[in-house]
């Protein structure tokens, strides 16, 4: 019997990363992308787009409130 060959997942870029962080903090994502993006998001890129990510959304609550108490 041979034995199934293993393929290494393919690797997504930052931006692909991005838009999963995105989805992520909105929580609307599909089982079939999640699944797919468990197997191909790089770490390194994973921690940088949820920093970048995280600015960008205390940047808007800070305008948010910033725009309501004037």
């Amino acid at each position: 019997m041979s034995e199934p060959i293993k393929q290494e997942p393919e690797k997504m870029s930052f931006f692909a990363t991005m838009g999963a962080i995105f989805w992520s903090f909105i929580g609307l994502r599909r089982r079939s992308d999640y699944e797919k993006d468990v197997t191909g998001l790089n770490p390194f890129y994973v921690v940088i787009a949820a920093l970048i990510g995280v600015a960008i959304f205390i940047a808007i609550l800070l305008t948010v409130v910033s725009l309501v108490l004037k």
